[in-house]
């Protein structure tokens, strides 16, 4: 994994997961690596992986079970919505940036046209 110096990396831990759940690379109910598997895996600070954990755990994407470990939450509808979530944050920065080069909302709309006809 590649950090991103502009965010912590406790968050850019939490984003990868969630772009694995979405590509299916994570299933629903699967077990994560320990916190202290993950951090020797990615190099970084146990606690850093511990922040991680904790803040997916208050955002139910995750739950513990003590003895057992951690595992993605089995819930369907929490998919669907980190996809919606991850989307809507994309878009919005595309959008925002072809604002920001002057282009309008329609003309991006027509570019977005014509670059999937072509493919």
């Amino acid at each position: 994994m590649e950090f991103d110096n502009s965010k912590p990396i406790y968050i850019q831990i939490i984003e990868d997961i969630k772009k694995r759940l979405i590509r299916g690379e994570i299933k629903l109910g699967d077990k994560i690596p320990s916190q202290r598997e993950l951090a020797k895996d990615i190099k970084v600070n146990p606690n850093t992986v511990q922040r991680a954990y904790r803040e997916m755990e208050s955002m139910g994407l995750v739950k513990t079970l003590r003895g057992q470990g951690t595992f993605i939450s089995d819930q369907e509808q929490l998919l669907n919505q980190i996809k919606k979530e991850m989307a809507s944050e994309v878009l919005i920065k595309f959008v925002e940036e072809m604002r920001s080069l002057g282009i309008k909302d329609d003309e991006t709309i027509k570019l977005i046209k014509s670059w999937q006809e072509k493919i």
